[in-house]
């Protein structure tokens, strides 16, 4: 079984926020739906999944060995729709779910999608820089989710998250502001991946830049990318 660089970290659980959708979420919801079919075909390839991982997960060191432009460019999308595991898939898709409704509220439709995929690109490019010479193959949308929470936080930061928070054993409700909680998802991700510089093998785990440069991105694309009138 192979090891993944994993665009995901779970440690408090969000339920939900509290602005309500103007419209349906065309695209948070096919992008749910998609992501959620291609993890189900991972689970049906069985011994194969290993080569269909290596081939559609982004693997930094082997962009610069493909001759053919397609074969550099296609991972960088397809890798944003494979996911590791049951847990990496639905703490992903909690997130979209939650945070992209609103934020594609406040888009568009068509604005969001392509925001979206700019978000997954920056992602990528950012975990890259940090180590262009890894093996592994990096899986999992949370680098363009990263994005979409960078622009949430600019566009509803008055608004609050109802979390769920383990303290020591018990499980409690806590209704966290945004701006809040944002802020701190953000910094226990550029502190991780600070952690991370430290260490020099290349063993998998999160990709913690990912989330840096996806949240970065996203905070810096969503003026641009608002629809006008606000």
């Amino acid at each position: 079984m192979i090891v993944y660089y994993v665009k995901y970290e779970l440690k408090v659980i969000p339920i939900r926020d509290t602005i309500p959708s103007r419209q349906f979420p065309v695209v948070n919801t096919i992008l749910i739906v998609v992501n959620s079919l291609v993890f189900f075909y991972e689970l049906s390839l069985g011994n194969s999944l290993d080569s269909f991982i290596k081939t559609y997960g982004l693997i930094p060191d082997y962009l610069g060995k493909h001759n053919a432009f397609f074969d550099r460019v296609y991972p960088f999308f397809t890798s944003m729709f494979l996911h590791g595991g049951w847990f990496h898939l639905i703490g992903n898709m909690l997130y979209l779910f939650i945070f992209g409704d609103n934020v594609e509220d406040r888009m568009g439709h068509f604005k969001y999608l392509i925001f979206y995929l700019f978000s997954g690109l920056a992602a990528a490019f950012s975990q890259i820089l940090i180590n262009i010479h890894s093996t592994i193959p990096m899986v999992g949308a949370s680098g363009a989710i990263s994005g979409v929470l960078g622009a949430y936080i600019l566009y509803f930061p008055r608004s609050r998250i109802l979390t769920l928070v383990p303290i020591f054993l018990f499980i409690q409700f806590v209704e966290i502001p945004a701006l809040l909680f944002l802020l701190i998802w953000f910094v226990m991700q550029f502190f991780s991946g600070v952690y991370t510089l430290a260490v020099t093998n290349d063993t998998g785990g999160v990709a913690f830049w990912a989330h840096v440069g996806g949240f970065v991105a996203g905070f810096i694309l969503a003026k641009p990318f608002q629809k006008r009138g606000y």
